[in-house]
């Protein structure tokens, strides 16, 4: 189906990041997966592209670009290559929203021009062990100092995307004492540089998928945080982080659309090459039935995020909205690569196959973000229930 939120500049957008990908990410890919994420200079190469500063603001450096439906095209064409970019997507299409809406100028001013040339790397650090998805039970505690100039920041966050490489940590803390009637205040969010003393990466987490992609524990033992460093009020952070979930969803729904959309073109390629008992295996019923109903729910989701995409920039996108979005494409993606998979017979177990880095990535798409159990307690409380 044609896609009316494409015009020619994406088309433009897309060429440019495929070539990008062609020259600079797969000839090494293999070897970021072995080293568990890529070079720190690889970011800095994004940032000269333009694509790691492209929603930061012209004033700052970077592309000023204002529409997310970006952000589509660039996860397709990763999708298609069957690559990564590390921790660069969560960078650009969730942290750095954090700081666009809730940084002061002064902030802006000395963060923002890093952020687009690649020069500052973002993390974010939630979770901990033993909360998952629940903020509210946050224990990584900051205290104010007597004259109000820093906070001193301990605890311990897990599941750290990019905390490895990173250069500033938007960490979510308690800067008050729990509240039993309001568990959700107290907390605030410290961007805390990595090259403080007192903060230190743990082990890095072994994982089913997203080889490239790091995964940490990071340790807070003492580490001072200027008052200055602090994003927005004190005590806001649950609202803050509210706030940006609708953009997260989404950015997760348009992963798993993109994912879903190379399977079925690497899986098409595959059953055309592949001979079966004499035949060519698209030759059979079954190839046909089963990668036609995967293509007519991959094009569903296609048309979910498009217009979710259209949605969160008229800036009308509801988080019931964005739960829909993030629950149907990645439960779907995940059928839809199983099929696929299920296609290449034992090829489709082989790591060199894109089919098999494409199953083992999608799987966590369901769990981070909000799990689909959660995205169903939303859509439950929009309907009344």
């Amino acid at each position: 189906m044609k896609r009316n939120i494409l015009t020619p500049e994406h088309e433009e957008f897309r060429a440019s990041v495929r070539e990008f990908i062609a020259k600079e990410v797969e000839p090494q890919y293999r070897d970021w997966e072995l080293r568990g994420h890529p070079p720190r200079d690889f970011y800095r190469r994004l940032g000269e592209v333009g694509i790691l500063g492209m929603w930061v603001p012209e004033e700052y450096g970077g592309g000023g670009a204002t529409s997310y439906s970006y952000a589509a095209v660039l996860m397709e064409e990763i999708a298609a290559a069957g690559v990564g970019f590390g921790c660069a997507i969560p960078h650009s299409t969730l942290i750095l929203a954090y700081l666009t809406a809730f940084a002061t100028e002064d902030q802006k001013a000395r963060w923002l021009p890093g952020v687009a040339s690649g020069d500052i790397v973002l993390a974010i650090a939630m979770t901990e062990p033993g909360t998952g998805s629940d903020l509210a039970n946050v224990s990584t505690s900051a205290r104010l100092a007597d004259d109000g100039s820093h906070y001193v920041l301990d605890g311990a966050k897990t599941f750290i995307s990019g905390g490895s490489v990173a250069d500033l940590v938007l960490v979510v803390c308690r800067t008050a004492p729990r509240d039993p009637d309001n568990r959700r205040a107290g907390l605030s969010i410290l961007a805390v540089e990595t090259s403080s003393t007192g903060f230190s990466v743990g082990r890095r987490l072994e994982k089913i998928g997203l080889h490239a992609n790091d995964l940490v524990e990071l340790t807070f033992d003492d580490v001072v945080v200027p008052a200055a460093n602090r994003l927005g009020d004190e005590g806001r952070a649950f609202e803050y982080l509210s706030h940006n979930l609708a953009q997260e969803r989404l950015s997760i729904a348009l992963t798993a659309s993109a994912a879903a959309q190379a399977a079925i073109r690497h899986t098409a390629e595959y059953v055309t090459d592949r001979t079966v008992f004499g035949n060519p295996l698209s030759s059979f019923q079954n190839t046909k039935f089963s990668l036609a109903g995967s293509a007519a729910v991959t094009q569903a989701m296609v048309t979910m995020t498009d217009r979710a995409l259209e949605l969160y920039d008229a800036k009308e996108l509801t988080p019931a909205d964005a739960a829909m979005t993030k629950l149907f494409c990645t439960e779907q993606a995940g059928s839809v690569i199983d099929a696929c998979l299920q296609l290449h017979g034992g090829y489709g177990y082989i790591i060199e196959y894109p089919i098999a880095r494409l199953y083992a990535d999608i799987r966590v798409a369901r769990i981070y973000g909000g799990t689909s159990e959660v995205m169903k307690l939303i859509i439950a409380k929009s309907l009344g229930l």
